[in-house]
């Protein structure tokens, strides 16, 4: 099919083009001010205890929860001055009516929590009014610039600070990636082809690929939430795999223009069923395991899918029709405008070189190389045995932001960090609700609990402790607070910022298996499809994991053990985002497959053109040396521009993906896989006879049927044939 596809691009290269470029036109209309209509937050499982809770505590209260914290500071003023409080209240009194559901000051509640040390500065316990979370936001959008006219110093802490801050330096670090990225691609490629006309196709890709994308997500967000990190995924894998695919394409099209310079046609149709069947191959097994991400309930983790699968497929799409079409308009001029410096010899690979020769080398000695290897890399992920886990709070953000800022001064000046837990008791007495408050206050840990709201027979406690929201410790005395037997026919459900990241460790913990069962069905399956084996895509998933392991690794020892922080820019937070190995896991298990599949696309041809396994190796590593060389180096600026993020999570993913890519692009492909291809030998291509038989009838085999004499004549017959 994809043969007859090539030869339809040859006949209707024109409108193929026009037409892709009129619809990334459209795109690029439709994707306008998309951050502004997506989501922050989405780190909640909304079946969670947590999240039950705060349901039925907004239908019992309204809104009860401390979402913004404000400090009013001045000077000259004491805070139990008579002109301090008149300032405070009035300001307070200025804030619209659909902005806060309640607002506590220290005047009433006398919390020395709420004091500063000095007593020049005051915290107000702000609850924001609204339905949603994206209704809070808003409020927060209002609550700060009615704030901020007052005549005292004024800053914002807690959750609704911190997100609204958090969309600001997502919005900043996706452009300032994209600036950075896309002239270093354009240098990159200009090294790699040698030639301007042949440098700017894989951009074009790029860019058709990241408008496409961001006009997906745009049309999903109408029927679905998604969140504000989707598009910096978009950027991401649709820049960096579009990349990746034009440089496949485009190379393999100059191999074979160069052994057919007279018949465009026959070289665009052998490109397209050879490094265009690899493209499609890599993009639904990188699409494959971004949908595993829809698994978890989580708006974060699903949006994080939506991004990823829409960037990978457009960006297959524009590979496998744009680009094409640019190429057979072009010929031989895809060489045009060549860099004089940088001219060399012909573009067509050797079977014989570095690569061919570092493989034998290798194939000498599988067993040691294969060996040291697996050694490395497990030395390399072991600081992962150690981690702990978290979820997002102010430290996320560089530490000059303003809600960085705030948190900071609320740990230091308003004496230490505390952290609160909310219990609705349903069906209580009094005398109910008197025994609860004394088991909770028999939890080790808990310096105070008291009543918030009552109405009826249901009520809500706080119960507060000294320590950061994300501490091993303060996760243990929520799940102590589970612990405690309800008296009576009371019914007690515990929430908070605290109680949000046991449940969502939890439900990662739940939706994990199935993901897992996602990905790696879905590239056994693939990978079969492909090859026509079990065992290489077994031996693929297995070494797959040792290089997303070993980045694991990487990332523990720096972000959850602090090392490097200084350099790198972050506040360490001693612990690692549970949403964040879910998200390299699925994008690396994508990723990791696209060079896997397009060398042993090479391979594969040569086996079986030759029979012999050994020399299908060298000549698949040999042919593919330096295209997966170029292709991993340009994937990693783009992913390295996100390693600039101000956001510690996006920094994270980007540099966890670095390493995960670069070790898969030279340590796993240069060494390991020879040696273990060496070790099973014919066993590579081995299956069950069934299968074998069926793969043979049926299976997506590499290669090009019309024969050496085909030409655009007989090329255009297989295209009317379609």
């Amino acid at each position: 099919m994809i043969e007859r596809w090539g030869a339809l691009i040859v006949r209707r290269a024109l409108v193929v083009l026009l037409v892709g470029l009129g619809i990334t036109a459209a795109a690029a209309v439709a994707g306008v001010g998309l951050e502004d209509k997506l989501a922050s937050g989405g780190f909640e499982d909304p079946a969670s205890e947590s999240s039950r809770e705060l349901e039925l505590e907004r239908a019992a209260f309204g809104n009860q929860s401390v979402d913004t914290i404000v400090i009013f500071t001045s000077d000259d003023l004491e805070v139990s001055d008579p002109a301090f409080r008149a300032e405070v209240e009035q300001t307070l009194a200025q804030v619209p009516d659909d902005v806060v559901a309640t607002a506590h000051t220290w005047y009433e509640t006398q919390d020395p929590a709420m004091l500063s040390k000095d007593g020049h500065a005051t915290a107000v316990y702000v609850s924001l009014d609204g339905a949603s979370q994206n209704d809070f936001l808003d409020s927060f959008e209002k609550l700060e610039p009615a704030i901020a006219e007052s005549d005292l110093d004024t800053a914002f802490a807690g959750a609704y600070a911190v997100y609204t801050d958090v969309n600001e330096e997502t919005k900043t670090d996706l452009l300032r990636a994209e600036i950075v990225s896309l002239p270093i691609v354009l240098i990159l490629s200009l090294i790699i082809f040698r030639s301007v006309v042949a440098a700017l196709m894989p951009v074009l890709v790029g860019v058709v690929a990241v408008l496409g994308a961001r006009a997906m997500i745009a049309g999903l967000n109408e029927a679905v939430e998604v969140s504000i990190f989707a598009p910096n995924i978009i950027t991401l894998l649709g820049l960096g795999l579009a990349i990746d695919y034009a440089l496949f394409v485009v190379s393999r099209f100059r191999e074979e223009i160069a052994l057919t310079p007279d018949d465009t046609a026959r070289a665009l149709v052998r490109t397209m069923v050879t490094a265009g069947r690899t493209v499609a191959f890599s993009a639904l097994t990188v699409a494959a395991a971004m949908s595993s991400l829809l698994v978890f309930p989580q708006t974060f983790l699903k949006s994080i899918g939506y991004g990823g699968i829409a960037a990978v497929l457009i960006a297959m799409v524009a590979a496998l029709t744009v680009l094409p079409a640019a190429l057979a308009l072009l010929g031989k001029r895809i060489d045009s405008v060549r860099i004089p410096f940088l001219q060399r010899s012909t573009p067509v690979e050797s079977d014989h070189g570095a690569w061919a020769r570092l493989a034998g080398a290798v194939m000498r000695r599988p067993v040691l190389v294969a060996a040291a290897v697996v050694v490395v890399l497990l030395a390399v992920a072991s600081p992962f045995l150690g981690v702990k886990w978290g979820s997002v709070d102010y430290r996320v953000l560089p530490a000059d932001t303003p809600s960085h800022e705030a948190s900071e001064r609320l740990n230091t000046e308003f004496g230490p960090e505390r952290s609160t837990a909310n219990v609705l008791l349903e069906g209580a007495s009094e005398a109910d609700v008197a025994t609860y408050t004394a088991q909770v206050q028999g939890v080790p840990g808990v310096v105070d609990v008291r009543p918030v709201a009552s109405e009826g027979d249901t009520v809500l406690l706080r119960a507060a402790w000294e320590g950061n929201s994300q501490s091993e410790r303060s996760q243990d005395i929520v799940r102590e607070l589970r612990t405690i037997d309800s008296p009576g026919d009371t019914q007690a459900l515990v929430g908070g910022l605290t109680a949000d990241t046991v449940d969502l460790a939890e439900s990662v913990g739940d939706h994990l298996p199935l993901m897992g069962l996602i990905v790696v069905g879905v590239m056994l399956l693939l990978l079969f499809l492909a090859f026509g084996s079990v065992v290489l895509p077994v031996k693929a998933v297995i070494m797959n994991a040792l290089s997303i392991t070993a980045s694991f690794g990487v990332v523990t020892w720096i972000f959850s053990d602090g090392h490097l922080a200084d350099l790198l820019g972050f506040t360490p937070q001693g612990f690692l985002d549970l949403t964040n190995p879910i998200v390299m896991l699925a994008v690396l298990f994508g990723i990791s497959m696209d060079y896997e599949v397009f060398l042993l696309s090479r391979v594969r041809e040569q086996w079986d053109a030759t029979g012999d396994s050994d020399l299908a190796v060298a000549t698949g590593v040999q042919k593919t040396g330096r295209i997966i060389t170029s292709a991993a180096l340009l994937l990693a600026v783009v992913i390295g521009a996100f390693s600039l993020s101000g956001v510690v999570f996006m920094k994270m993913i980007g540099i966890g993906m670095l390493v995960a890519i670069l070790v898969d692009a030279t340590v796993v492909r240069a060494l390991l896989v020879p040696a273990t291809m060496k070790l099973l030998g014919r066993w590579n291509w081995w299956a069950p006879g069934p299968l074998a038989r069926w793969w043979e009838r049926f299976g997506f085999r590499e290669g090009y049927d019309a024969g050496p004499t085909t030409s655009a004549e007989e090329s255009t017959k297989v295209a009317t044939r379609a």
